[in-house]
């Protein structure tokens, strides 16, 4: 496995949403590599208890933890300069996010919450990080944590779905900066498939079958981040590559062959949709 050039022991490892699900997973596994880590969150409590057991398992390794409202930028700013007073920084992991039920009806406060929360809390750590990890010099990565929502728009969710096709979008604006400045900061979007995290614990007790666990999601980001994919398009055990290609491919069909809106859930193309998922199987 090529690993990113960016995670390498002493270099610092700031992850928001960092105290539980794939967040916290990201921490275990760059504090095996003796990153120095900088755990955002905003729950306290969670927090620190995940401090707890990566000091267990990490004896010696600087972990710092801040509680941060990453919707709001001072936040931010208080967490970029705890960190960078340790030294370099290698990764920064914007993946501090609310889960959904906005629908388009939803009262102002909950699309809000959601939008706040998810875009601007990515908003506010790229402004904040991104010039200080082009000033470093060396290696360094910005993983920002999307959702295939953002991409395929399910309708019913859809302050959620605005929230992750607006860091769709500022990844790949960020992306483009960085490349066309020749800078060694590499930015990623991160699409997890259906994985099981605190979200999901508020349905389930129990992992389902289909669900990847956080740390399958963070050794298939590490992978593809190693091979310098931008887009990091997880599967589950569920949903193959295949399968979720052709489901992007059909709702950017949607314009290309101007169908409806979302035909994907248009009872007079539910047929053409099926078929074009089988085709090649």
């Amino acid at each position: 496995m090529t690993s990113h050039p960016a995670f390498v022991a002493g270099r610092g490892a700031v992850i928001t949403g960092g105290a539980s699900g794939i967040g916290l997973a990201t921490a275990h596994y760059c504090a095996d590599l003796g990153m120095p880590l900088f755990l955002a969150d905003i729950d306290a409590a969670a927090l620190e208890a995940a401090s707890t057991t990566l000091r267990a398992s990490h004896p010696g390794l600087t972990i710092e933890t801040i509680v941060t409202d990453v919707a709001k930028r001072q936040d931010v700013q208080r967490l970029h300069d705890r960190a960078v007073k340790a030294g370099p920084i290698g990764l920064v992991m914007n993946n501090a996010g609310v889960e959904g039920g906005g629908g388009l009806a939803a009262d102002a406060a909950r699309w809000h919450e959601i939008i706040d929360t998810n875009l601007w809390g990515v908003i506010n750590g790229v402004q904040i990080f991104t010039p200080t990890l082009m000033a470093q010099g060396g290696p360094a990565a910005i993983v920002n944590t999307g959702s295939k929502q953002g991409i395929t728009m399910p309708p019913g969710d859809t302050a959620y779905n605005v929230s992750k096709a607006g860091i769709k979008a500022v990844t790949e604006a960020l992306a483009h900066d960085l490349r066309e400045a020749g800078s060694l900061v590499t930015a990623h979007l991160l699409i997890p498939g259906f994985t099981f995290t605190g979200f999901t614990r508020k349905r389930v007790a129990e992992k389902p079958d289909a669900a990847w666990t956080p740390a399958q999601v963070v050794d298939f980001m590490a992978d593809r981040l190693g091979e310098g994919d931008f887009y990091i398009l997880c599967p589950d055990n569920a949903v193959t590559p295949a399968v979720d290609h052709k489901r992007i491919a059909w709702a950017a069909g949607d314009i290309i062959h101007n169908r409806p809106a979302l035909s994907r859930w248009h009872k007079d193309y539910q047929a053409a949709f099926d078929a074009f998922i089988k085709q090649g199987d």
